[in-house]
């Protein structure tokens, strides 16, 4: 193994960057706009409205917090029970529903992110959901709704093969991926936006584990998968928007094989 190609990338752990980093030469300190904080939807989508906080049952998510971390762990297996689309709305919010937008380009959510940048875009391999079709879905946050994108030929291979053969990741309910799109970190951040990128992605993901547990689902999150495969499903460009981090979610059960 190469020492130095492993000292490069511990160093990308640490913060040293930051004292090397001109931030008067950020996008944010010339002056210019943000980035929005949702990536448009097509003109005419196919828009699911997805119901609020205030419009759930009050047994939605009212599991103890100290029950949902005990319990929490990674899940690959699962029944074949649809989750409902209530359901799938608080899974939704829960990792990134907007709580208060605070001007152009910033909005504080459900999770933190440095800067309250958020740079994630929510993906959704949908493939048991109460009243809504198999396929490709994105999240928009400000609508709190699901734009459909694409329908995806054979989802279940195919998401298979993109995560190295992992079959549960295309066997679950939906499988959430999340893209980054660099530029509204590094709007602010510049050249240290990346490393906090990856602890965002940290807390997303985390609260969809405990949110999981307060619905009976389960989820498993997933960091070993073909860049270029999972981009080429999602249709960005692998450059200005890629993936970064999977994670699929199905109710709590035993299903064959893994």
């Amino acid at each position: 193994m190469n020492d130095d190609r492993l000292r490069a990338h511990r160093l990308f752990l640490t913060d040293h960057l930051r004292k090397q980093t001109d931030f008067s030469r950020t996008a944010q300190n010339l002056g210019l706009a943000p980035p929005p904080v949702q990536k448009p939807a097509p003109l005419e989508p196919r828009k699911i409205t997805l119901s609020a906080p205030d419009q759930w049952p009050d047994s939605m998510g009212r599991t103890p917090l100290i029950e949902a971390i005990a319990q929490r762990e990674s899940r690959r297996r699962y029944s074949d029970e649809e989750l409902t689309l209530v359901e799938l709305a608080f899974l939704l919010w829960a990792t990134q529903g907007i709580r208060k937008m605070l001007g152009q380009g910033t909005a504080l959510r459900t999770v933190p992110s440095a800067g309250a940048r958020h740079s994630f875009e929510t993906y959704l391999f949908i493939n048991k959901v109460v009243d809504l079709a198999p396929g490709l879905y994105r999240y928009l946050p400000l609508d709190h709704a699901l734009v459909h994108v694409r329908d995806v030929p054979d989802m279940e291979s195919a998401l298979a093969r993109a995560a190295y053969g992992q079959k549960f990741v295309g066997r679950a309910a939906v499988t959430f991926v999340w893209a980054c799109i660099p530029e509204r970190m590094e709007w602010r951040y510049g050249l240290t936006a990346h490393r906090v990128i990856l602890l965002d992605a940290g807390h997303v993901c985390q609260n969809l584990y405990l949110a999981c547990e307060a619905v009976g689902a389960g989820t498993c999150a997933v960091a070993a998968y073909d860049q270029e495969e999972v981009d080429h499903l999602l249709g960005v460009d692998g450059e200005e928007e890629f993936a970064v981090y999977l994670a699929p979610v199905g109710k709590k059960g035993a299903r064959g094989e893994e």
